[in-house]
């Protein structure tokens, strides 16, 4: 059995699944330094597809003009929004993981479920507030006929 693949079927074939699995390990990751990182594997995956849709099959680069007026060309304009979008994408992920770096410095911690608590806790301490949450004992719910 011969499955007959094309080379701009496979790329999209990586594009998508490179941003599944960013989207995937930003849903299921606690660790912040790890969410970053997949959300460049996501911004990847989403700039190749871009780059891919003004892919043209035999397609020649839009510069050739005189002697090729009938020839198909690449769309230039994708890859103008690509190249924009992975500089602002660096500078993000620059400023994201500086922030990381204070949070860890600040909380001990890279894990936001306690670096949320701590910062729950911080707020309601300054707000001169009961910290959210409770410090006691679930109720024991007693169901009929049972003895406590």
């Amino acid at each position: 059995m011969l499955i007959n693949i094309s080379i701009e079927g496979l790329l999209y074939f990586g594009a998508i699944s490179l941003s599944l699995i960013g989207l995937f390990g930003l849903l299921v990751s606690n660790n912040v330094f790890r969410m970053l990182l997949a959300l460049v594997m996501f911004e990847a995956g989403a700039n190749l597809i871009l780059v891919l849709s003004g892919f043209r099959e035999n397609g020649i680069a839009p510069i050739f003009l005189a002697d090729y007026s009938g020839a198909i060309m690449n769309d230039p304009v994708p890859q103008a929004l690509v190249l924009t979008a992975i500089v602002i994408g660096v500078g993000i992920q620059a400023l994201a993981l500086a922030l990381i770096l204070r949070v860890k410095k600040h909380y001990k911690s890279l894990d936001m479920r306690v670096i949320r608590s701590k910062l729950e806790h911080e707020i309601a301490t300054q707000a001169n507030v009961e910290p959210p949450g409770s410090h006691h004992a679930p109720k024991q719910i007693v169901r009929a006929g049972e003895h406590q």
